[in-house]
């Protein structure tokens, strides 16, 4: 398959209106969406239940909490992710350095790709 076509992408952002658009936009170009849920809690419970996640995306600030408990979870299972952020590069822990970052606002087509790479992205290993 090429893209993002068929792949089970978990979706974390809370931010209501971005998170529609984000579904939206992954279901249009063809991914099944898992999700998208807002909070840690709700997205380390889906990574519990459903082995079947391929890749994620994830915003980073979660309200007052920071998404990286998810991040090493995907990461301990061997499941690749990006940040979705707006964030700089340099905010993120050293152990996510070799993460993939989607900077916010970003354009349709960037993101389609930064997808599609995490379907032939190694394993991501935490340190």
């Amino acid at each position: 398959m090429d893209g993002i076509e068929g792949l089970k992408v978990l979706l974390v952002e809370d931010e209501y209106v971005l998170a529609l658009g984000l579904t939206d936009a992954l279901a249009d170009l063809g991914a099944v969406v898992i999700g998208p849920v807002a909070t840690v809690e709700d997205a380390l419970a889906l990574v519990e239940r459903m082995p079947e996640i391929d890749a994620a995306v994830l915003d980073v600030n979660l309200g007052r909490e920071v998404v990286y408990p998810v991040a090493d979870s995907l990461a301990a299972r061997g499941i690749p992710f990006l940040f979705a952020t707006a964030n700089e590069r340099a905010d993120l822990p050293e152990r996510f350095a070799h993460v993939p970052v989607c900077a916010k606002p970003f354009h349709v087509e960037a993101f389609r790709d930064a997808v599609a790479a995490l379907r032939v992205a190694p394993a991501l290993r935490v340190a």
